[in-house]
């Protein structure tokens, strides 16, 4: 199989390691610098060229892309994806997954732990963000930083009002957050392959320093993760929809807490920390993976017209709820239950003597109109008001 790099720093460690891994697992491999590519569209005929030359085939690509060349980095890897070659991480991915706001905004739609968050422009609207997300000490975030450079703790009121005045003024985005105070200098990097956390390690910071990152002094340790952080992982990582990623995880009180999920996370750190060669646990994803891209099931389904793709929620007043998918009449009514999301697990192709029940999520195919009439009507909810 033909591997290609795509990174501007083909001597950074987790280039040379991702390199060595393939090479020893009988692969070839280019490291290929990101912005020297040439994307040519046209008609049935999505190109690239390298160096001004047209570019070899490639089976697989593992994009390897900086922050600072985020938008042509994700064109280039979209146009890979054009031509019919599998990358790792797909460029849709990469792009949310760069976005902080725009990740916690899809995040907040799922039971999964992220800090209480805000992000506002107006002046007035300051001081009732900050009591939002629980008063001071708040963190501010830059939403374009990375490495924990823009990212500030400001511990009382007044100066959490003056940094974000500033940056405001200096045309910054930023993103009020906050402070988990029984987290504060520690937090946890799970890396994730596929749908399985194949090394974690927590990093603390050092000396004053809040920010727990390597690159500002953070030190590291090898950690074993229980089932609860294990499952944040994997589902943060698929949420995003990343087959690689490194999630960035609070210790809270209530739980793992989702700071960020990285899309091209760094070997060196949790590879020295864990003990564990998580190079070749990406190769030997690519080699499962790459006969078995993936596909939009909602396209590949609805060939025939009338037909589709839905979920359905369960709740307790469902004709389903309690019900096996056999006894539910579903199959009867030509609707095919593809996977039961049941608190964020996963339960692919489900049997027929599996019984369904309240808060599931069915993943279904069938009829659009069949699948209309087993969606209950909506119930009106009300907003719950802040106590003042």
């Amino acid at each position: 199989m033909k591997i290609a790099i795509l990174s501007r720093s083909p001597r950074a460690y987790s280039t040379r390691r991702l390199c060595e891994a393939a090479v020893k697992r009988g692969h070839k491999v280019k490291v290929l610098d990101t912005l020297r590519f040439s994307i040519h569209v046209e008609e049935s005929e999505p190109d690239l060229t390298f160096r001004g030359k047209p570019l070899s085939h490639y089976d697989a690509v593992i994009p390897r892309i900086g922050a600072s060349v985020t938008f042509f980095g994700c064109a280039v890897v979209r146009q890979f994806e054009q031509m019919g070659v599998f990358t790792v991480n797909n460029s849709h991915a990469i792009s949310v997954s760069r976005d902080k706001l725009r990740s916690l905004q899809i995040f907040s739609r799922h039971e999964i732990g992220i800090p209480p968050s805000a992000f506002v422009r107006g002046r007035d609207d300051i001081l009732p963000a900050i009591e939002r997300v629980g008063g001071a000490p708040v963190i501010i975030k830059l939403l374009e930083g990375t490495q924990g450079v823009g990212v500030i703790l400001a511990e009382s009121v007044k100066i959490a009002e003056a940094i974000i005045e500033t940056l405001h003024g200096a045309k910054q985005n930023v993103m009020v957050q906050k402070f988990v105070a029984e987290s504060k200098g520690k937090d946890i990097r799970a890396f994730v392959v596929g749908d399985k956390v194949v090394a974690a390690m927590r990093r603390r910071a050092t000396g004053t320093e809040f920010r727990s990152n390597v690159h500002r002094g953070g030190v590291t340790e090898s950690v074993q993760l229980d089932e609860q952080y294990e499952q944040t992982a994997v589902r943060a990582a698929q949420i995003m929809g990343l087959r690689v990623a490194g999630v960035d995880m609070l210790e809270g009180a209530d739980g793992p807490q989702i700071m960020e999920v990285n899309s091209s996370p760094g070997l060196e750190g949790i590879e020295g920390a864990s003990d564990v060669d998580i190079a070749s646990s990406i190769i030997e994803l690519i080699e499962e993976r790459v006969l078995f891209p993936d596909i939009d099931v909602r396209q590949k389904l609805t060939v025939k017209g009338g037909y589709g793709v839905a979920e359905l929620r369960v709740d307790n007043d469902s004709p389903l709820a309690g019900e096996t998918i056999a006894d539910s009449g579903v199959r009867d009514l030509d609707v095919l239950v593809l996977n039961i999301d049941r608190n964020g697990v996963a339960i692919p192709n489900p049997r027929g003597r599996r019984q369904i029940l309240p808060g599931d999520k069915l993943l279904c195919f069938g009829k659009l109109l069949t699948l209309k009439g087993l969606v209950p009507p909506k119930k009106k909810t009300r907003r719950k008001k802040k106590k003042s």
